[in-house]
């Protein structure tokens, strides 16, 4: 159930098949609570590790794996994170993919974070 106390950023991945990092800006503080993706196509070859890390340590239970056996536009995964998920005002959370897969797809994230 969500309160009043949670609010929500969304972020994209260019291109899920390709390893990179992608920053997003964080608004307010609080806690991720859970992780949430939708895949725009489908992707070949391997499966895609998502991973996520504030200041450079790692969101711990945060990582997502976007399997490429049945992905399809509109493929949703999700995570919720247990510790080293606290967020400031004025930071980024880092979005890493590793590249493993094939086909230039958008990967559309979702935080839930609550204050």
């Amino acid at each position: 159930m969500r309160t009043l106390n949670d609010y929500f950023i969304s972020a994209k991945i260019a291109d899920i098949s390709t390893a990179s990092s992608t920053f997003v800006a964080v608004p307010d503080g609080g806690r991720i609570i859970k992780i949430i993706t939708a895949l725009q196509g489908a992707i070949t070859s391997a499966d895609a590790a998502i991973t996520f890390e504030i200041g450079g340590t790692a969101v711990t239970g945060g990582a997502i794996t976007v399997a490429n056996s049945g992905s399809a536009a509109g493929t949703v995964d999700s995570a919720e994170p247990t510790a080293a998920n606290r967020v400031e005002e004025g930071g980024t959370i880092e979005m890493i993919t590793d590249g493993a897969s094939s086909g230039a797809k958008v990967l559309y994230v979702t935080f839930v974070i609550r204050r």
